[in-house]
């Protein structure tokens, strides 16, 4: 996207940013050998397992029965990834102390590229999974709370858009319901227009959900104290405890150098057992996630529903410094129980010493969500006033494809969404992993296109694909965007427009996209002012406006 007037203010906060930058491993952890895994307690590994029939399409074949103990294999090796620590994002603004200057260069991201524009008459299909991760903007939020820019190589822009409720409408029948809306773009120019998708799922009341056994992983490791990091947590799983059902159940694992069993699984009846299991978690010793991973999907697995929401719930800064800490050998240690249904959700707290790839990768692969808990309230939303509403997956293996008619658009770009690519061929493969979403969540998607000269007609077609939770059959919907959908100027467009295309320029700016050429803030700034006037009731729009004006003044 480009501005349609010059810059100040941000481009000298793009153009210091651009500093250089430490050589560092392509890892994340030292490529030493591990010590042997712990092994789970008699107590716990050796009940048996509760029998059901595995989910999966009727022509894949079932899963290999899981054993009372996880596989011990290591999985595939890690694929080549580029890992970096980042630098102060503007050395020369003023700092309150050396140490400020330090705050990134122990947290850990992956650069996953900007999408290109794509010639239409070359390829005329654009697919990805659906994502519903937030974890991206909370960061951002915690760092310009600190006086501080974001590192460009955390933003993901998909995960700022969908960190926003757009309040699209719900669905009149069925599981979803797709919104779209066209209007000329704000930072483009002739015949560039912006395109929103909006992927709406049907809420589901609390007291109409499947009963839920959820399993917390708990980091309890010494960097854990830093920042109230594990009270946040505590003070976070207090607040779901109270949220529970009598048929719902929950786990606690503690890991530190090794692993503690908490909280066997304890139904939500039992306030007390909880509360007192939460309120004895305590800080110490290193970070060993890997077992607590694998006493997590053990008990997870003795609690299993089989009718039910079977879920692993990880908190950590992700700095895990023993046992195994790759994400793909973690995931394929644990494929089994993935397979079979648990799902496995992260969420990051933390900044300094945090590793976003790991907590990243690990939701991502374990078909779970991945959030950033920056606070005391963005931890009730993520552990009350959303996972208890949205705990129920109504769609897994998720994903949109975009049809665009190549007589009408000439290019056109995917703002956001690299890290879920997925193969245009592989759309109907339901085993190429795509997004699971919940209920009441939804999903935003941003495009920017060029037609050609005074083009009418189809834009393209919209179509999601989803295996059904129930029927384990996948469904198919679609929406066909036209030319007499276009507004007549960007001003006429939608409060959710004005705010979706602010919060996507605002991620290319922070991440020095090659399309927001002459960029300013204050133009961004002034379309989310827009939007929030117009948006009374979202405390969400409110909020990234006082961020945007904290980030002006950090540049004045």
């Amino acid at each position: 996207m480009r501005f349609k007037r010059g810059s100040i203010v941000l481009i000298a906060l793009i153009i210091s940013a651009c500093g250089g930058e430490a050589s560092v491993p392509t890892s994340v952890s030292d490529p030493k050998s591990r010590p042997a895994p712990q092994s789970i307690p008699t107590s716990v590994a050796q009940q048996p397992a509760p029998q059901f029939e595995p989910t999966g399409l009727p022509e894949q074949p079932a899963p290999r029965p899981i054993p009372s103990q996880p596989p011990a294999n290591a999985g595939a090796p890690l694929p080549d990834v580029q890992v970096m620590p980042t630098q102060p994002l503007d050395p020369g603004r003023p700092y309150s102390s050396d140490q400020d200057q330090e705050v990134f260069d122990s947290m850990y991201f992956k650069n996953y590229g900007t999408n290109p524009f794509v010639r239409t008459e070359t390829d005329p299909l654009s697919t990805f999974a659906m994502d519903i991760d937030s974890a991206s903007y909370s960061l951002m939020r915690s760092s310009i709370n600190q006086n501080l820019l974001p590192p460009a190589d955390s933003v993901r822009v998909e995960e700022y858009l969908n960190a926003f409720d757009y309040d699209y409408p719900q669905p009149e029948d069925g599981d979803f319901a797709i919104y779209s809306e066209v209007a000329p773009s704000p930072f483009g120019g002739p015949n560039y227009e912006l395109v929103q998708i909006g992927i709406q799922a049907r809420e589901i009341a609390v007291a109409d959900r499947k009963p839920a056994a959820l399993t917390f992983v708990i980091d309890s490791s010494g960097s854990m104290a830093q920042d109230g990091r594990l009270d946040m947590v505590k003070n976070a799983l207090l607040y779901l405890a109270g949220k529970l059902q009598p048929d719902d159940s929950l786990a606690i694992v503690a890991f530190n150098n090794d692993m503690q069993i908490i909280l066997p699984p304890t139904t939500g009846e039992n306030q007390m057992a909880i509360i007192t299991a939460i309120n004895s978690l305590e800080p110490s010793g290193g970070t060993n996630a890997e077992a607590g991973l694998r006493a997590g999907f053990d008990l997870a697995w003795q609690a299993f529903k089989p009718e039910g929401i079977n879920r692993i719930l990880m908190c950590s800064d992700g700095v895990a410094n023993s046992g195994m800490t790759e994400p793909s050998q973690l995931l394929a240690t644990f494929q089994e129980y993935l397979d079979a249904g648990v799902q496995l959700s992260t969420y990051g707290v933390g900044m300094g010493n945090y590793n976003d790839i790991l907590l990243e990768q690990l939701a991502d692969k374990g078909d779970g969500n991945y959030g950033y808990i920056d606070s005391a309230d963005e931890a009730q939303r993520l552990f009350g006033e959303q996972l208890t509403g949205s705990l129920e997956t109504i769609g897994r293996e998720a994903k949109i494809q975009v049809s665009f008619d190549p007589n009408v658009v000439k290019r056109y770009r995917l703002i956001g969404y690299e890290n879920r690519d997925v193969a245009d061929s592989d759309f109907r493969n339901d085993s190429v992993d795509g997004g699971e979403v919940g209920g009441g969540h939804n999903v935003t998607a941003l495009y920017e296109i060029k037609r050609h000269p005074e083009a009418q007609g189809t834009i393209g077609q919209v179509t999601i694909r989803y295996v059904d939770m129930d029927t384990d059959a996948p469904v198919e919907e679609s929406l066909s965007i036209s030319t007499e959908q276009i507004h007549s100027s960007f001003d006429r467009s939608s409060a959710r427009m004005h705010l979706a295309a602010s919060v996507a320029e605002f991620a290319e700016l922070l991440r020095h996209s090659r399309w927001n050429n002459g960029t300013d803030i204050l133009d961004v700034l002034d379309l989310a002012e827009e939007a929030a006037l117009d948006l009374p009731n979202n405390q969400g729009a409110a909020e990234f406006v006082n961020l945007l004006k904290q980030a002006e003044r950090m540049h004045q």
